[in-house]
């Protein structure tokens, strides 16, 4: 990987994450007695392998050992960090480095024929994945009397049988997706739809070959201020070291890039990390919290180390992002960024399955954004793709120029993709999740 190349990739978790915390409402109340570290008992050599440091990096660890994670303290924590590879990209003013950076991105259902003829393409190829009945997809809208987008109302849908087959809840502009491919027989041509919130209820019978619809419920759009779930799946095996380490050093860099938008969301944030199979730990998963110095001098303690071959357990993280975290999901706008440059393993016996969990981000409301690091393959691209169509996000990747220096180009699988400076275009998914809240509130 040319050094160009390689400063872009360990800028792209860094910057969005800068930019997302200046959600952060500066007004904010942080609220104390986070749960912290859920399935980690604060031990650096654990009996049950979640060991948050590894122990050839750590030179303090029997010190610590038995020490909650919130009580062990920075000064210590900064002695177990790995230290970053140095490298001329690293080293040269950031503020520079940013302004350069490009990146893509893609609505695979807003591009919803070009998305059907990647995957016939993709099932060519030969590539391995878990796949799911997409083509038959319809977009299910609940709005207010008012014709407001309500945000959160669960729907549940009910085959010919009368049994519920799955449930969702809406998105801020009101929208979830219904796949009746994946979850009804095939001879079953109408099923039903049931919406509820605060109460109201509604619903109707829809024949199988409805595209579009939309339901006008009697309820509330959204509370006040608009609440805002934030959880970053991050890989961190030793490929990704330079961008844990990245982001450790620019949480809170460039707030001001986001400072026009209108809406003052109560935000917070989660994480979950996860390496591999014979590695320290598999996963581990730091719980939702309003304090951004709380979270991030917990992120400083995090290194990237293990891996070796190129799959990585990205099941069992994204398993837990969406169970163990205390999701609000009742009138929450939930934002899941998965930030990769390997797919999942496929191959190991008694593994959660991220074919079977989206659709638990469905019924959460997490819409999912992933972010392909360098060095992502087919295998990954489509899988990463997966998630973000069947949840609403989008797919997003760098782009680059001659050399590997950043540019347009990519070698995804993508036509007709935007390109913008990556704060840019981080700004433009924000201000797009909250638009139609953000009219609400003004």
């Amino acid at each position: 990987m040319s050094t160009s190349k390689k400063a872009a990739h360990i800028l792209i978790v860094s910057l969005f994450i800068v930019v997302i915390t200046a959600c952060s409402f500066p007004n904010a109340d942080p609220t104390p007695g986070s749960r912290g570290w859920i399935d980690w008992d604060g031990e650096t050599e654990a009996d049950n392998g979640f060991a948050l440091f590894d122990k050839e990096e750590s030179s303090v660890s029997s010190a610590l050992e038995g020490a909650s994670a919130a009580e062990v303290p920075l000064e210590s924590a900064s002695i177990m960090e790995e230290e970053a590879p140095a490298s001329d990209s690293m080293e040269r003013d950031s503020t520079q480095q940013n302004s350069a950076l490009r990146a893509g991105s893609v609505d695979d259902n807003e591009k919803w024929d070009d998305y059907l003829l990647y995957r016939l393409q993709f099932a060519d190829w030969g590539c391995a994945v878990h796949d799911v009945q997409v083509t038959e997809r319809v977009v299910l809208q609940v709005v207010s009397p008012d014709g407001n987008p309500i945000l959160a109302a669960n729907i549940t849908v009910q085959g010919m049988d009368g049994r519920t087959v799955t449930s969702m809840r809406t998105h801020s502009n009101g929208e979830a997706l219904f796949f009746p491919a994946e979850f009804l027989p095939e001879n079953d041509q109408q099923y039903t739809v049931h919406i509820e919130k605060d109460g109201s209820k509604t619903g109707r019978e829809l024949d199988r070959s409805s595209l579009f619809e939309t339901f006008t419920l009697d309820a509330a759009p959204a509370g006040d201020p608009v609440h805002l779930d934030i959880q970053f799946l991050i890989d961190v095996t030793g490929s990704m070291s330079d961008e844990i380490q990245q982001l450790k050093d620019n949480m809170i860099e460039i707030s001001e890039d986001i400072s026009r938008l209108p809406s003052n969301p109560e935000v917070r944030f989660a994480m979950t990390v996860y390496r591999d199979r014979g590695d320290e730990f598999i996963s581990r998963s730091f719980d939702f919290t309003p304090d951004v110095d709380y979270f991030t001098s917990e992120l400083e303690k995090v290194t990237a180390n293990g891996g070796g071959d190129y799959p990585e357990s990205l099941n069992e993280g994204f398993h837990n992002a969406l169970i163990l975290p205390e999701w609000r999901v009742e009138d929450t706008v939930s934002l899941m960024f998965v930030i990769a440059d390997a797919p999942p393993h496929l191959d190991y016996a008694q593994d959660y399955d991220y074919a079977e969990d989206v659709f638990v981000a469905n019924e959460k409301g997490v819409k999912i954004f992933p972010i392909a690091s360098s060095g992502l393959d087919d295998q990954g691209e489509y899988i990463l793709r997966q998630l973000a169509q069947i949840s609403g996000g989008k797919f997003l990747f760098l782009t680059y120029g001659a050399d590997g220096a950043p540019g347009d180009e990519t070698t995804h699988h993508v036509d007709d993709y935007s390109v913008l400076s990556l704060d840019q275009l981080v700004v433009q998914i924000v201000t797009e999740e909250l638009a139609a809240l953000d009219l609400l509130q003004q």
